[in-house]
């Protein structure tokens, strides 16, 4: 049931990279754009602030407080995700808001990947554009240090826990079975925002939208969309087809930033919103984008089936490189790599083998006692002390002693 209409002071915040405003008190608009993080990072030898566009977890649920007694809010999206913890957290906090009766939207601006798309799901209408990009995945925990197994395990059982966790999100909004959520983010799976709308993540294609210029930089760590330069975590890269930025990349900082909404004066003094607090950022013009994206979504997936189809030709550690590591590759090029490997092994062997028989002294070993260098048993002398050479001369040698072992039976 809708709110009552409230009395409640107009709003206008500003941060390096969302707004939450409300023109009205009934009705409000959040702007998401930037990384989702727990706290502000900082520099591990200086101790400063890092440079960014972070949605910080205490900033953004303290400015949310200011606007949940609105009957409408609507998100911005433009995110490529962060902290698993902080990001179920605000999709919690606006799912009981929903529960209250707040009407949620959530506008897919460009791209909402990872922990946006977490939060993208606790709205009951997603909205996409053609060109949109939605992406899960399985948890990802940074190892450091030696652990054991017993270690390792743990590590594995928790970040198996985080995915229940998100895949329980997932189930809500779309429907989809626990198997069919945990294959798609163990793949971790691409949509474009008529595929998101396909699986059940969205809900409405804004066709006459236009269209979002996504491209990619140099190294594929970086996915540039709505004018906004996105870093992505550490490890993760952006599908190949995915067209790589042409132009200079945009300033990080100030390119960023939500543009701020104009503000007029009321009676009480505070500033109010004089329209909507949507970021006026520059779009860079991209020809076929959408069919770009399709591509890249595409080719990504064939290049996952193509390895899963030889994956169990090859050792488990090549093959979770090839799929997601710093240097993912083709199944043609991990079938190369796998026999660089066994032909460096089979090398290693040989080597190892030829050390180990010049240390057992084996070749210093006679293989018959009393054996000529020819490997012929030498013939012992006769009475005289005269050693046989040739092969007569042995058979004569012969003959006389069985001859003289004759004679000294008859004796």
């Amino acid at each position: 049931m809708p709110k009552a209409p409230s009395s409640t002071p107009m709003v206008s915040i500003q941060r390096p990279c969302y707004v939450m405003a409300s023109t009205d008190g009934q009705s409000a608009d959040i702007t998401m754009y930037g990384q989702i993080v727990d706290t502000q990072p900082t520099d591990w030898w200086t101790g400063e602030p890092i440079p960014g566009q972070y949605i910080i977890e205490s900033e953004f649920l303290s400015d949310l407080q200011q606007v949940e007694h609105c009957s409408e809010i609507t998100i911005r999206m433009d995110s490529v995700g962060g902290d698993a913890g902080v990001s179920i957290l605000i999709h919690n906090r606006l799912r009981e808001l929903a529960a209250k009766g707040t009407k949620l939207t959530c506008i897919v601006d460009g791209v909402a990947m990872s922990g946006g798309s977490l939060i993208m799901c606790a709205c009951d209408t997603v909205k996409v554009n053609p060109s949109s990009l939605v992406m899960i995945h399985k948890c990802w925990t940074p190892i450091r240090g030696a652990l054991n197994a017993d270690e390792l395990r743990k590590a594995a059982e928790a970040n198996d826990a985080w995915d229940k966790s998100q895949v329980a999100i997932y189930k809500r909004k779309t429907g989809l079975s626990e198997t069919v959520l945990l294959h798609m983010m163990g793949d971790t799976t691409y949509m474009t925002g008529k595929e998101a709308i396909e699986k059940g993540f969205a809900n409405e294609l804004l066709d006459d939208a236009e269209p979002v210029a996504i491209s990619a930089s140099a190294d594929r760590q970086t996915i540039y969309a709505k004018g906004h330069a996105l870093r992505l975590m550490p490890g993760v890269k952006l599908p190949d087809n995915i067209p790589m930025a042409k132009a200079a990349a945009p300033a990080a900082a100030a390119a960023n930033t939500p543009a701020a909404p104009a503000a007029q004066p009321n009676e009480g003094g505070q500033s109010t919103m004089a329209n909507n607090a949507n970021p006026t950022t520059a779009t860079p013009a991209a020809e076929n984008q959408q069919a770009a994206v399709d591509a890249a979504v595409s080719a990504e997936r064939n290049r996952l089936a193509e390895i899963d189809s030889v994956a169990n030709l090859f050792d488990p550690a090549l093959v979770q490189e090839a799929k997601y590591g710093e240097t993912a590759c083709d199944a043609r090029e991990l079938a190369f790599r796998a026999a660089k490997a066994a032909a460096a092994q089979g090398h290693e062997f040989l080597k190892n083998l030829a050390a180990d028989n010049a240390a057992s002294g084996a070749q210093s070993v006679e293989a018959v006692p009393g054996a000529s260098a020819s490997g012929a048993p030498e013939s012992l002398p006769d009475a005289k002390g005269n050693v046989p050479k040739t092969q007569a001369e042995r058979m004569a040698a012969a003959e006389a002693a069985v001859a003289e072992l004759l004679d000294d039976d008859k004796k």
